[in-house]
């Protein structure tokens, strides 16, 4: 991608060091700081997903700095697995670094399956964080209840044939939202793909970017 300034790094997170993944640009007052999460680490998941890696260069074209990361027992990451109750922790960790690095910079968290879980969660109740992006949400055995209660603007992008978040049980689901939580939420379904996006991930990621910059007509296009 041309104009990245990549950065390889480890975040001090709460159960060891986090190895991460620091995206930024030419743009030397970028408006808002992104953060992606990765799917579930027991099953492979890390900050090099596909889907995380399209999400991340989909923000980053936008101008965004994108900081991607190893929950605690993934890659490089210090610390075992926690059934996403310590990897909460881990996504603030990784917002306070954003917090330090960019101050006053509203802040963007987005997660992919296990990611959006956790992810989204953190956000949700983190005053720094202003806008949410969850791909393939895995609403069939994972619950989201707590979003009954987070009002703040959230995009959710899934596959039409996800076999770990069905899109009809996930419209029923933003259905039964209070009427504050389900106004700010939007959906887009990407037609002929499973969970993992297969052959248009490009088109998840274009998702994210275009809610984005619909959002802040500021934000350009760099690559």
């Amino acid at each position: 991608m041309p104009g990245v300034f990549h950065r390889s790094l480890f975040l001090s997170g709460p159960a060891g060091r986090l190895e991460a993944s620091l995206w930024t640009s030419s743009l030397t007052d970028p408006p808002l700081a992104a953060v992606v999460c990765h799917p579930h680490p027991l099953f492979g998941g890390t900050m090099h997903n596909k889907v995380v890696f399209q999400a991340a260069r989909a923000l980053h074209a936008l101008g965004l700095p994108v900081l991607r990361f190893n929950f605690r027992g993934a890659g490089l990451s210090e610390g075992e697995h926690d059934k996403g109750a310590g990897e909460r922790e881990d996504v603030k960790a990784a917002l306070d670094f954003l917090a330090a690095e960019f101050p006053g910079r509203p802040l963007v968290v987005a997660g992919f399956s296990f990611g959006a879980w956790v992810g989204l969660r953190e956000g949700c109740g983190d005053a720094r964080v202003t806008e949410l992006i969850g791909l393939g949400l895995p609403v069939n055995d994972s619950t989201f209840a707590y979003l009954a209660a987070c009002a703040k603007p959230k995009l959710f992008v899934q596959g039409e044939r996800d076999q770990f978040g069905d899109p009809t049980r996930l419209a029923t689901f933003v259905t039964s939202l209070p009427e504050e939580a389900r106004a700010s939420t939007s959906v887009i379904i990407v037609p002929g793909v499973d969970h993992f996006f297969a052959g248009k991930l490009s088109e998840a990621g274009k998702a994210a970017k275009d809610w984005l910059r619909a959002r802040h007509p500021e934000l350009k296009t760099e690559s």
